[in-house]
């Protein structure tokens, strides 16, 4: 992380077989006060803050054979969820994480998500949540009312040895450039 750069993660539940749809959650900066340094060179002095709109949640999906498994992958632009191996749609309407960052008016970001998290379910099975894709275009910036607005997807591998409502947490990275 450069010097003087803000950051803010937010955490943000995701929900799988479950057509639950929670209240928005915010995450506020906790390392937002800028360096001297910072303010000398002319670096963005507002915080950046994260607002999750929408939780990622893949509706339900259920498996057409116990121990068989696939791939459910979410679209961050369409919203659709697409289904591979021995998935089915159980009906549900799935939905794409939607985010809202606020900070300095056109200031250039950069947004990162993990390259893997593991989802749980109540008995402790789980499955992994990958290949995190974003309504992004390259070289993200805030608008001139300091707001950007994005949408966001994965994928699922479901390995068809665990069963039930998974959940996990995703951490979402902003840092100006």
């Amino acid at each position: 992380m450069a010097n003087g750069s803000l950051t803010s993660v937010a955490w943000l539940t995701v929900g799988l077989v479950s057509a639950w749809l929670p209240t928005p959650a915010a995450a506020q900066c906790q390392l937002c006060s800028p360096t001297v340094a910072a303010v000398a060179a002319g670096k963005p002095t507002t915080p950046i803050t994260i607002q999750i709109e929408s939780r990622i949640d893949f509706s339900k999906i259920g498996l057409v054979t116990l121990n068989q498994g696939g791939t459910a992958t979410l679209d961050p632009v369409t919203g659709q969820q697409i289904l591979a191996g021995s998935l089915l749609d159980l009906g549900g309407l799935p939905v794409v994480g939607t985010v809202v960052v606020t900070g300095e008016p056109r200031g250039n970001v950069s947004v990162t998500f993990p390259t893997s998290v593991q989802l749980f379910n109540s008995t402790g099975g789980s499955v992994p949540l990958t290949n995190f894709t974003t309504s992004l275009k390259n070289n993200a910036k805030l608008g001139d009312d300091g707001t950007l607005r994005f949408t966001f997807g994965g994928l699922l591998r479901i390995d068809g040895a665990s069963t039930g409502t998974f959940r996990g947490s995703v951490p979402i990275t902003v840092d100006y450039k």
